[in-house]
């Protein structure tokens, strides 16, 4: 089977987006910073380190300090595919990352999105 193309992708190359995303929808770069780092464990100069290197999706989540033990409390859609159902460990921690971006973007309080933990 064939690699998936976004495996290669660099997280310098998709944060931005998520970014925009979020903007366009009145939440902040903090909001986005907020999520990933509960996701992967990276603080802010780590995830300012990951851009910077210009690591790939795969190398950004083998480096991760420490996925959230939560993690399994993220379910729903991403396109078209029910994240707690994809099979590929590394497809679904992008997933989640998605997933977690596209609920800030519609305006759902952090401590629903962070899965009940409270907001520093």
């Amino acid at each position: 089977m064939t690699r998936p193309r976004i495996f290669g992708m660099s997280f310098a190359s998709i944060y931005p987006l998520y970014v925009a995303k979020v903007e366009r929808k009145g939440r902040s770069r903090d909001d986005v910073d907020r999520v990933v780092s509960w996701l992967t464990g990276y603080d802010r100069a780590g995830l300012e380190q990951a851009i910077a290197d210009e690591v790939d999706l795969e190398t950004f989540f083998d480096q991760a300090p420490a996925m959230h033990p939560n993690t399994s409390l993220i379910t729903g859609v991403i396109c078209g595919h029910r994240v707690e159902d994809i099979e590929d460990p590394l497809m679904q921690k992008i997933r989640y990352m998605d997933k977690l971006v596209d609920e800030v973007a519609r305006g759902k309080k952090l401590t629903s999105i962070l899965r009940g933990e409270p907001v520093s």
